[in-house]
């Protein structure tokens, strides 16, 4: 497995104060989301990644439409620093 480097957005400080925080979870879940797919490219029919991985997009579309809707400026910047497309609205 080719090892990935992953983003680092949250600065080491950071991470240490604030693990609950939407921010963090967002970058945990993406990172886990890019690590997941890098393995089911190598292994296509890994059927039980790909739910884990549907679920954790799920939980990841979650917590950013909770945060667009407390604070619309916090999740524009989460948005263009983790360079994730902005879900389509009903």
């Amino acid at each position: 497995m080719v090892k990935n480097s992953f983003i680092s957005v949250i600065s080491q400080e950071q991470k240490e104060e604030n693990r609950g925080s939407v921010e963090f979870q967002v970058l945990s879940f993406t990172n886990k989301i890019w690590r997941l797919t890098s393995h089911l490219e190598l292994h296509k029919k890994d059927y039980l990644s790909q739910r884990g991985l549907l679920k954790i997009l799920g939980k990841r579309q979650r917590l950013l439409a909770y945060l667009s809707k407390k604070n619309r400026v916090r999740y524009k910047e989460l948005i263009g620093s983790l360079d994730i497309r902005e879900p389509k609205t009903r």
